[in-house]
């Protein structure tokens, strides 16, 4: 159900339950031979659970914010309902972001409001200058706040993070936007008593060890404050394989009431009375709950640590009925319970990851007697999880640190059993933060040592359906007590998924992904053997850039490991923002910019200084039978004073073998674009300046003569691009334009001009924002007679 773009209706959804029930009534009647009741009831199992996500997703769906509400102020009264985040926002200003639960809505124009809006909001608020300053916000609180409100959208590129699932999943159908709040209650009772509760405790805490590093990892790890993590941490545990620790995943609270469990039980063996009065097994069973559950709630009771309770419970009551029921089918039960409560638990990778994590510590077996025991079974269990894990880490995150096992071997008990403990424990003993403190830098070291060693991170890129199955059951057959004749036939089962065949263009030809990166350029070009990027998209604020968060994980999902030729058009934030973390994070052989000798990314880390070289018109050269040329700036245009940034825009026309060609065009203006000189005919047209009214010339477009264009402009953006004059010249020239915001990602090829693939489209899911119809995911090959449009 979760792979379908749209839901069943009404009629559909009844056939479904009507289907479902017949099949279990079939299954629990017949009396032949085993095989068919279990199929059976296996088809009225999954048949109704189909239908039990369609009522539950319309539920959701039905709260909806219709487009013709979107930007336009509202009044709405509500309550804070999660714990203030602090953020940046563009130019670092100091903002805050939290979840209001809605009790009501008015317009201040007195238009009648249409029925089933969203209940839940993700609001942002920032600083302003000249405007109403911003307030301590308080979980519980009743406020009465003006907002400008939007559908939930989120960028949508190959292998990315789904936006709009994580926020689906939280029952958050809108965005909003503060413009003035007036306070209408304290908060009182019960309401938000926890979380203001954990906002005291993350005020101490700070004052406590003040700006540190450590401050931010203890506050995700007590409170689930990811985003208190700096990048560069971040960047640090992905690369040991210990982001796991940090984030408050399924994952983590799974290992925390492991270890929690496995000492309340060493504990209470040392006393023989206790272990008459209650077995050790069991004492440690319910002690790992209890502290999965108290651990859950201290951090916020968030979807992945709810989940990892209701498994754990589940778990827990089986072994505590006596059945004597198989762990594998304990697992499932477990698996089945939360899936009921939460269906979108299944997109998500901790979901998987917690359970495989469950699956196989039960596996490796209970831990042997005494501390020597103890110390090969952790060591053989870690080492079953790191190889087990392994598979499932390279399909969700494309990499796998070749130092995780040695970095986790300190970093699991280090984390579980030492720092969080005493991160939880400051809030009765804030000097044990200190403490906590202390440790962390210590692991941090051994961290970064390890970082440093050659190799210790492996990448692969996303591969194929069959191979990620295959590599699954290839790791299955290497961890599991298994004969060991079969141990070489999981490791030939997982090459497929290590080293997967990826498809590149032929000789002569080149393949176009325009990146979703909001307001702001990034496209990858590709030949047979050499890859382009044209601009690095914006900076979203101080800490995050499209580099970081679009572009490499984009790339090292396609099985690109470096670039041959990075080519910045010119100096706007929202072509190069992402440009230092992209070369800090994957090798770059050239740079060819507009850019001005002292521009910092000139000299920024990671920049090829021996290859750095200035756009002029009349550059060319040849990839894998490609040709590229430079159509502008030309050498003079450098020397003119007061020319704007977008007048230098470096414009690149690139053709292939069979004449198709597509063109760059940066942020040049009408001014620039006369100059140009297109040849005509061009199968793919960037729409210069994101579509602004200052560009798109019927000069240009007479010149070139585009069969299609595109346009990268970010959803609802400020700007207003692309501008309606400009879509409209376009369309009266029979040109289609696909935008940013409603396709994706943008796949194109030169062997295939007449056909553009929409990433928005190929992923379509049912939570997902509907885009217009101009948006298609294959808009097709061109009517008969429009190949050469004419611009008259």
């Amino acid at each position: 159900m979760h792979l379908q773009s749209r839901l069943p209706d009404a009629s559909q959804g009844g056939l479904l339950a009507l289907a479902g029930l017949l099949c279990l009534a079939l299954g629990l009647k017949l009396k032949t031979p085993l095989l068919l009741p279990c199929l059976l009831l296996g088809l009225a199992a999954a048949v109704l659970g189909a239908g039990w996500v369609s009522l539950r997703a319309q539920q959701r769906l039905a709260q909806q914010l219709p487009p013709a509400w979107e930007g336009r102020e509202l009044w709405v009264t509500g309550r804070i309902d999660s714990l203030p985040q602090s953020l940046l926002g563009q130019g670092g200003a100091a903002g805050w972001r939290f979840v209001l639960a809605v009790e009501a809505i008015e317009d201040p124009e007195g238009t009648a409001l249409p029925a089933g809006l969203p209940q839940r909001l993700m609001l942002s608020a920032y600083a302003q200058p000249g405007q109403q300053a911003l307030p301590i916000w308080r979980p519980g609180e009743r406020c009465r706040l003006l907002l400008r409100l939007r559908q939930v959208h989120g960028s949508m590129n190959p292998a990315g993070f789904d936006y709009e699932l994580w926020l689906f999943e939280q029952g958050i159908r809108a965005t909003g936007l503060l413009r003035h709040w007036q306070l209408l209650a304290e908060p009182q009772g019960l309401d938000g008593a926890l979380d203001r509760w954990r906002l005291g405790l993350r005020e101490r805490l700070q004052a406590q060890l003040g700006p540190q590093s450590a401050t931010g990892v203890l506050i995700a790890l007590s409170l689930g404050e990811q985003a208190a993590i700096s990048r560069s941490d971040w960047a640090l545990f992905r690369d040991t394989g210990t982001s796991h620790l940090m984030a408050i995943s399924g994952l983590h609270v799974t290992m925390f009431a492991w270890g929690a469990g496995l000492l309340a039980g060493w504990a209470w063996r040392r006393s023989s009375r206790l272990c008459l009065a209650l077995p050790a097994p069991v004492l440690a069973r319910w002690a790992g709950v209890l502290a999965a559950l108290a651990y859950a709630l201290f951090s916020g009771w968030g979807v992945p640590a709810q989940r990892t309770v209701w498994m754990l419970l589940v778990l827990a009551l089986l072994r505590q009925s006596g059945l004597a029921w198989p762990w594998p089918l304990c697992l499932l039960l477990s698996a089945l319970w939360v899936a009921l409560i939460d269906p979108w638990a299944l997109c998500q990778a901790g979901f998987w990851l917690s359970f495989a994590a469950v699956g196989l510590l039960m596996a490796g077996g209970v831990a042997e007697p005494g501390w020597r025991g103890l110390l090969r079974s952790a060591w053989r269990n870690q080492c079953i999880a790191t190889l087990g894990l392994a598979p499932l880490t390279l399909l969700f995150f494309q990499q796998l640190s070749m130092v995780g096992l040695l970095a986790n071997l300190l970093a699991i008990p280090w984390i579980s059993l030492l720092v969080t403990p005493l991160a939880l424990a400051g809030a009765l003993v804030p000097p044990l933060w200190s403490l906590a403190a202390w440790l962390l830098q210590g692991l941090m070291l051994w961290l970064e040592l390890l970082a440093r060693l050659p190799g210790a991170v492996w990448s692969v890129p996303v591969a194929p359906l069959w191979a990620q199955l295959s590599g699954l059951l290839g790791a299955a057959l290497l961890v599991l007590p298994l004969p060991w004749r079969l141990r070489p036939a999981g490791l030939a089962l997982m090459l497929p998924l290590l080293w997967p065949a990826l498809p590149r263009p032929a000789p002569g030809q080149f393949e176009l992904l325009a990146a979703d990166v909001g307001q702001g350029t990034a496209v990858l070009l590709r030949t047979r053997h050499h890859a382009l990027l044209y601009d690095t998209g914006p900076q979203y604020h101080p800490q995050a850039d499209a580099g970081q968060r679009v572009l490499l994980p984009l790339l090292r999902a396609l099985g690109q490991r470096e670039l041959d030729l990075l080519l910045l058009s010119h100096r706007d934030q929202d072509h190069v923002g992402g440009a230092a973390s992209l070369m800090a994070g994957m090798p770059v052989r050239g740079l060819l910019s507009s850019l001005e000798p002292a521009h910092p990314l000139l000299h920024a880390e990671g920049a090829p200084r021996d290859a750095l070289q200035r756009c002029e018109r009349g550059q060319r050269w040849r990839w894998d039978g490609v040709d590229f040329e430079l159509l502008h700036p030309g050498p003079a245009d450098y020397e003119r004073p007061g020319l704007k940034p977008n007048a230098l825009s470096c414009v690149l026309l690139v053709s292939a073998a069979d004449g198709r060609r597509a063109l760059l065009t940066g942020d040049v203006e009408a001014a620039q674009e006369g100059g140009l000189q297109p040849p005509g005919g061009i199968d793919l047209l960037m729409l210069p300046h994101h579509g602004s009214q200052t560009s798109s010339s019927p000069a240009l477009l007479a010149a070139a003569r585009p069969r299609r264009a595109f346009v990268q402009a970010g959803y609802r953006n400020r700007f207003g691009h692309p501008a309606p004059a400009v879509l409209a010249r376009y369309q009266a020239a029979g040109v289609p334009v696909i935008q940013s915001a409603d396709c994706g990602a943008l796949h194109w090829s030169s062997a295939a001009p007449g056909q553009a693939l929409c990433e928005r489209e190929l992923r379509r899911r049912y939570w997902h924002r509907s885009a217009p119809v101009h948006a298609a995911a294959a808009l097709g090959p061109l009517p008969q007679g429009a190949e050469e449009p004419a611009l008259r």
